[in-house]
C-alpha cells in the first residue's frame, strides 16, 4: 500500500466516511487484527466509541478484539496480554488505571506494536494519546456553576485515579476559585457509577445542608447524584462531563437540577486514536498528543445536541 494512500485511509478514519476506491487491491487485503480494551462498557460513552469503532473497522475490512476491564486494572493487563497472543497488530488501551497499565503498555511497545491510548492517558512508552480537553471539561462546567449559584457550598463527586478525572477536578476547583462567594466542602469518589454516586451524594448532602451545586466528573455518575437531589428536596444545582444521551434529556427537561454538562464526543476521539495506531503501524510518526474540544451544553443546547 503506497504512502498516499495509506494517509487518504487514515483521513477518512477521522471525518467517518468511507474511501470510494475498487475492490481487490492491495489495500482491501491487508486484515489487520485490532485489540481494544476498554476500561467500562457499563457507560453509552464507551459503547458509542464502541460502536463508531465497529464502523471505522469494518470500512477497512479489519478485524476486532474488544473487552472490558470492568474498572480491574488486572483484568485489562490479563485482556491485553491475551490480545497479543491472538496476534493483534494495533492495540487502543482506554486505561482504567494509567500508571497500573505501564507495564503491559512496555511489553506491546518492545513487541513493535502500535498502541495508543483513548480518553485516559496509559503510563509507559505508548504511540499516541487522543482525549478530550479535560481541564477544560472541569473548568466549563464548574464556570457555568459558578455563574448559576453566585455563593454558596460546593461539593465535587469525582472518580477513577486516571489523568483525565484528576484534571477536571483540577479544572473544576480553578473556576470555583474565581467566585470568592463559594466553597468547596466536600470531595467524594462516586467511582463514576450510578449506584455507587448515589449513595454518595446522599451522604453528602445530609452531612452538607447548605449545598448549593455539585460537579460530578461524569454523566453516569452524575444521574445517581441527580436522583440524590431530587429526592432530598433542595434547590442543589448539578453540572457534570460526558454529554450522554440520558444526562442531556435530564437537562433538557424545565426546571431541572441538572443545568449542564461539558460534552465530549467519543466518536471523534475513537477514529482518531485509530488513525493514529494505523499511521504507526504503517511507518509514520503520530503526534504524541491530539487533543479533542469539549462544547458545554445547558438546557438550551440539550435540545439539539447528540453525539
Amino acid at each position: 500500500m503506497n504512502k498516499l494512500l495509506k494517509t487518504l485511509l487514515a483521513t477518512t478514519l477521522i471525518t467517518g466516511s468511507a474511501l470510494s476506491l475498487a475492490p481487490g487491491k492491495a489495500y482491501a487485503a491487508e486484515l489487520l487484527k485490532i485489540g481494544v480494551s476498554f476500561q467500562e462498557m457499563n457507560n453509552p460513552y464507551f459503547v458509542t466509541m464502541k460502536d463508531a469503532l465497529q464502523d471505522a473497522a469494518k470500512s477497512i475490512g479489519a478485524t476486532l478484539i474488544i473487552s472490558d476491564a470492568h474498572h480491574d486494572v488486572s483484568k485489562q493487563v490479563s485482556d491485553i496480554e491475551d490480545m497479543v497472543q491472538q496476534g493483534a497488530q494495533i492495540v487502543l488501551i482506554n486505561p482504567t488505571d494509567s500508571a497500573g497499565v505501564a507495564s503491559i503498555v512496555k511489553t506491546v511497545h518492545d513487541k513493535n506494536i502500535p498502541i495508543v491510548s483513548v480518553d485516559a492517558q496509559a503510563n509507559g512508552p505508548i504511540d499516541a494519546f487522543v482525549g478530550s480537553k479535560n481541564y477544560d471539561a472541569g473548568f466549563k462546567a464548574c464556570t457555568y456553576l459558578g455563574q448559576t449559584i453566585t455563593k454558596g457550598d460546593v461539593g465535587i463527586i469525582d472518580g477513577i485515579p486516571v489523568v483525565p478525572i484528576l484534571e477536571r477536578v483540577k479544572g473544576c476547583k480553578a473556576a470555583l476559585a474565581k467566585f470568592p462567594g463559594i466553597k468547596i466542602v466536600s470531595t467524594q469518589n462516586g467511582k463514576q457509577e450510578r449506584d455507587q454516586a448515589l449513595t454518595v451524594a446522599e451522604n453528602m448532602l445530609q452531612a452538607n445542608p447548605d449545598m448549593k451545586g455539585i460537579f460530578s466528573v461524569n454523566d453516569n455518575g452524575s444521574l445517581g447524584v441527580l436522583s440524590a437531589i431530587d429526592s432530598s428536596g433542595h434547590d442543589v444545582k448539578l453540572v457534570s462531563v460526558d454529554g450522554a444521551p440520558e444526562a442531556i434529556k435530564a437537562i433538557a427537561k424545565p426546571g431541572s437540577h441538572f443545568i449542564g454538562t461539558a460534552a465530549q464526543f467519543p466518536r471523534q476521539q475513537i477514529r482518531l486514536a485509530l488513525a493514529m495506531a494505523l499511521a504507526k503501524y504503517w511507518g509514520a510518526v503520530p503526534p504524541a498528543t491530539v487533543p479533542v474540544d469539549v462544547e458545554l451544553v445547558d438546557a438550551n443546547g440539550a435540545k439539539t445536541f447528540s453525539w
